[in-house]
């Protein structure tokens, strides 16, 4: 019954704006466990009091709409979406309507296979966001901090296809927004979220079926999740001769499912009209062209410049491109060291970052400067240290002092111990600790003998902690096997 049918889904993402101010008020835009603190008589909705239009969110609005490829209109207007809510003071929300500041953009999104796929983007408008209820047992809570705060919505076009591809695009579109500055993207503190619209037809038909909208979706997991468990149900609904009610609801993480919340709203039952204490917001050409210059490189062209540029694979690229720092901590510790990128991002994103995980850091805590990277490599390039120890000595030792590479081998005396006659003696020690092992690499099959040699050289690491040349051990190995 599923392959009789395909899903159409179009998300509708909200995010906060990274601004000191909120969005009409001069109220700190800062997420705080305490209550109604970043609160006015703007923002609260007492009588005579005006909002005026923070231009710093503007600004932000417009570079992100810039990033998503859109139309910019010169002009826009605020309007009044009325519902009525305990965490709306009121009663009414500040957005745009039928005259946004953006339109006809897109989004290129890369799945698993390798293929790739353009989501359009219908409009992206500013407005203000709501206050936040905390619902217990017998009573409700309303927290307004958050009431004002400047917020985008971004809405798609029902281009995506399936649950994968939303995720996909919800996390492209984080990418981007935290990338260029616009939204810190943090989904468990509320300042991104998505409202998912989806339906299902007949494969190949082009007939749209009956939305259902899921709310407040804040994790990259649960847009996946809901969004298969919805499109199951609706299928479920059809094939038993059921039809689907257009409605709101919420997905129960805890029981993998969605329910109902309410009844869909349609656009007229929110009664808008333009914000008559709010002029239009006009861009000018100057203005316009400023943002478009502090834009910068953006994601996928940083992406294609380093796999371009390094030779680094393109696994490593995609991952370098979601973040920032990450990405030009990579390109300056590329730039300090001698021999191959590649090694770099391995160093970095296999050492690194699970170094940082352990110690609950973040790229951006490191103190010492990515150079220190590309010098250490160049330590075990010239055979000072193994790449062994340059992992596990002294990488870590690095994250917690912000010591430089060298400074951290000369104090714990971690340089490769490359005399002939040392290794030798530890050698010739563990063979006559391991007279089995010795037997084996005379008597066995070639499997056997490489077998041998990698106990030997595992003997002799952990005498020297490390410090042996692994390639000088190995040479000597085997010639003091073959003598004896």
């Amino acid at each position: 019954m599923k392959d009789k049918y395909e899903a159409v889904i179009g998300l509708e993402v909200h995010a906060q704006l990274k601004t000191k101010t909120k969005m009409f008020c001069g109220c700190k835009n800062e997420f705080t466990n305490e209550p109604n603190i970043n609160v006015c008589p703007v923002c609260l909705g007492h009588p005579g009091s005006l909002p005026v239009i923070n231009k710093k969110a503007v600004e932000l609005a417009v570079k992100a709409a810039l990033a998503l490829n859109c139309k910019i209109h010169k002009k826009s207007v605020f309007a009044r979406k009325h519902y009525f809510y305990p965490d709306l003071p009121k009663n009414y929300q500040i957005s745009q309507y039928e005259e946004p500041f953006a339109t006809d953009g897109y989004l290129i999104i890369e799945k698993k296979d390798g293929t790739k796929k353009k989501i359009r983007i219908r409009r992206i408008h500013m407005e203000e966001d709501a206050g936040k209820s905390i619902h217990e047992e017998h009573f409700s809570k309303v927290d307004l901090n958050r009431a004002g705060v400047p917020l985008i919505e971004i809405v798609s076009e029902p281009d995506i296809s399936d649950p994968e591809e939303a995720r996909l695009y919800m996390q492209k579109l984080r990418d981007i927004l935290v990338w260029i500055g616009v939204s810190d993207g943090n989904l468990e503190e509320g300042s991104l979220r998505c409202d998912a619209n989806v339906s299902i037809r007949p494969k190949g038909s082009d007939k749209l079926g009956t939305k259902v909208e899921i709310k407040n979706l804040n994790s990259f997991k649960f847009i996946e999740k809901a969004l298969r468990y919805e499109i199951n149900r609706q299928i479920e609904v059809l094939s038993q001769g059921g039809k689907i009610t257009q409605e709101t609801r919420l997905y129960d993480s805890q029981k993998d499912i969605t329910k109902t919340m309410r009844s869909k709203e349609e656009a007229e039952d929110y009664r808008y009209f333009p914000d008559p204490d709010l002029p239009p917001l006009l861009i000018d050409d100057t203005w316009l062209e400023e943002i478009k210059a502090s834009l910068g490189e953006l994601p996928d062209e940083f992406k294609e410049r380093v796999i371009k540029d390094y030779k680094i694979k393109p696994s490593d690229a995609d991952i370098l491109s979601r973040n920032k720092t990450l990405a030009y901590f990579f390109e300056e510790a590329a730039k300090s060291y001698k021999g191959e990128a590649q090694k770099v991002a391995n160093l970095i994103l296999s050492d690194l970052l699970g170094i940082l995980k352990e110690e609950k850091m973040k790229i951006e805590d490191l103190k010492f400067p990515a150079s220190y990277i590309g010098e250490l490599l160049n330590l075990v390039d010239k055979n000072i240290i193994s790449l062994k120890v340059a992992k596990e000595e002294v990488l870590p030792e690095m994250v917690k002092t912000s010591e430089s590479p060298q400074t951290i081998v000369e104090k714990k005396g971690l340089k490769q111990i490359t005399d002939v006659s040392s290794i030798e003696k530890i050698i010739k020690q563990a063979f006559e600790n391991n007279p089995k092992a010795v037997k084996q690499y005379k008597t066995g099959d070639e499997r056997k003998k490489q077998k041998a040699i990698q106990f030997f050289i595992g003997q002799v690491m952990k005498a020297t902690k490390g410090k042996a040349n692994p390639k000088l051990t190995r040479e000597l190995i085997i010639k003091l096997l073959n003598e004896v």
